[in-house]
């Protein structure tokens, strides 16, 4: 169970320090300057230590279905290990000189056949691979239509894109969709005339907001403004690989659309509880990423362990073994938002801006309602929740700018395979149990202060670390 002092430890107070460094070199007092700038709008990262806590329910890690917590992926790991036992650990180069293996082009295949794809790529992160997509892939004259809240790798890789013609359309809105496009089609010259084309950029699922991409509507607007095909779709499938679709074979593949979109983008560090990622292309966009990509080309190839992981993740998925997986995740969000909405103080708060829950809106009616659920709550009551679900052995976190933006914070609640629901009940109910109290704080309106029991503890716990770092003692 976390305690408040950890709770200290992982929020920290975030005070200037390059005031204090006047005599100190200036190569780190200019780099100190700059993250005061981040600690004043309370915008720095902090690397959190003992998390997650053994001892606490896992609603935050991306493990989601629990391969790496359960250890089901270890023995497929260890059994291919043991079927090479002259494995080179290191894998010597990049791939364009002696780094490359049959090992590694086995896995390949493998991997292209089971998401029904021409051929693929491995990556050492999906990050690099978005990367390499979006620098390689669109050329001088192509545009790129993005969703608004299309990862930072792919902003990363678009600045040194190719493609000088780059826009945006709202998130998840087919009409603005629409309107870009046919925007494009009037400024574009060389695009209209089919000469050059479009890479759309999307995500299955947009892990801040837990919601997934309208991917079938988008496709048949992008063929209906562009019927010679030269609009071609990018879909990021980090959080949907081993999660959506037969056998985990992701969200493209449970709509049926393998064959309507260019580039899969398929990572291994979430639901699969290994490392790498993949791209999942035709030879083409493989042979302009061999050639084109500074990440893949000036890169070590992976290394034996680290594709032996990916191997066993498919492995398991292929015989079956984690469709059962994905059925629990699916029936504890569904718990999750049932016992939410039957609690008697749901209404209240959600009517009064407590507590609101957009993925759980029609819940019942969705057949595809994701893992990932935000809850929003009044800005400055965040982390308030946090600390209150925190302190009863819940294991979830905010997400806080510049992850989001300025004014969306909210807590990301992730479900998981092995969740029981005994868990998933806890949840929904110390969730309604902190709205409660803060109902009632509002209500109250005690001298305007509304710091409920659980910041409560922390602030004092924060106190008293004050206290031991200036040499003060916090007690009798």
């Amino acid at each position: 169970m976390v305690d408040a002092k950890q709770l200290v430890e992982w929020f920290p107070n975030k005070k200037a320090k390059a005031p204090g460094m006047k005599n100190a070199n200036v190569f780190y007092r200019n780099l100190e300057e700059a993250l005061d700038i981040k600690r004043a709008e309370n915008a720095t990262f902090t690397i959190r230590k003992n998390e997650p806590n053994p001892r606490s329910m896992d609603f935050s890690t991306l493990d989601f279905l629990h391969l790496s917590k359960s250890g089901l992926i270890r023995q497929p790991f260890l059994d291919e290990l043991s079927a090479h036992p002259d494995f080179h650990l290191g894998a010597g180069g990049s791939r364009l000189l002696n780094g490359n293996n049959a090992y590694t082009d086995e896995a390949e295949k493998e991997i292209a056949e089971f998401h029904s794809g021409e051929t693929s790529l491995l990556f050492h992160s999906g990050f690099e691979a978005n990367v390499a997509i979006m620098v390689s892939v669109p050329r001088p004259g192509d545009a790129i239509v993005f969703d608004e809240l299309v990862h930072a790798s792919m902003h990363e890789g678009m600045q040194t894109s190719k493609a000088l013609c780059k826009k945006s359309f709202k998130h998840n809105d087919t009409e603005s969709f629409r309107e870009v496009l046919l925007e494009i089609r009037e400024s574009e010259q060389m695009i209209r005339e089919g000469k050059r084309s479009i890479l759309v950029a999307l995500e299955s699922l947009y892990s801040m907001d837990g919601d997934l991409c309208p991917l079938k509507e988008l496709i048949e607007i992008g063929g209906e403004i562009f019927p010679d095909g030269n609009i071609q779709f990018f879909v990021d499938e980090a959080h949907t690989t081993g999660v959506f679709g037969h056998q985990g074979r992701g969200f493209v593949n449970e709509l049926g659309l393998e064959h309507k979109v260019a580039i899969r983008m398929h990572t291994y560090g979430k639901a699969l509880a290994c490392t790498g990622a993949s791209v999942v292309c035709n030879d083409t966009v493989r042979d302009t990423l061999v050639n084109t990509a500074r990440c893949f080309i000036y890169s070590t190839a992976p290394s034996f362990p680290m594709v032996a992981a990916i191997k066993a993740g498919y492995y398991l998925m292929r015989s079956g073994q984690t469709e059962a997986l994905q059925d629990n995740i699916r029936h504890n969000v569904k718990h999750f938002c049932k016992t939410m909405s039957e609690h008697e103080i749901w209404d209240e708060a959600n009517d009064e801006g407590i507590l609101r829950i957009p993925n759980m809106d029609d819940w019942e009616n969705n057949p595809m309602i994701t893992q990932v659920m935000p809850v929003m709550t009044r800005q400055r009551y965040t982390k308030f929740l946090c600390y209150h679900l925190q302190l009863q052995s819940l294991n979830c976190f905010p997400i806080d700018y510049p992850v989001v933006p300025r004014g969306f914070n909210r807590l990301r609640i992730v479900f998981h395979a092995t969740n029981t629901e005994a868990e998933v009940e806890h949840l929904a109910n110390s969730i309604c149990e902190w709205a409660q109290e803060m109902l009632l704080l509002e209500e109250s309106g005690k001298g305007g202060v509304r710091i409920p029991s659980a910041a409560r503890q922390v602030n004092e716990a924060h106190a008293a670390a004050e206290l031991g770092r200036a040499g003060v003692p916090s007690g009798p």
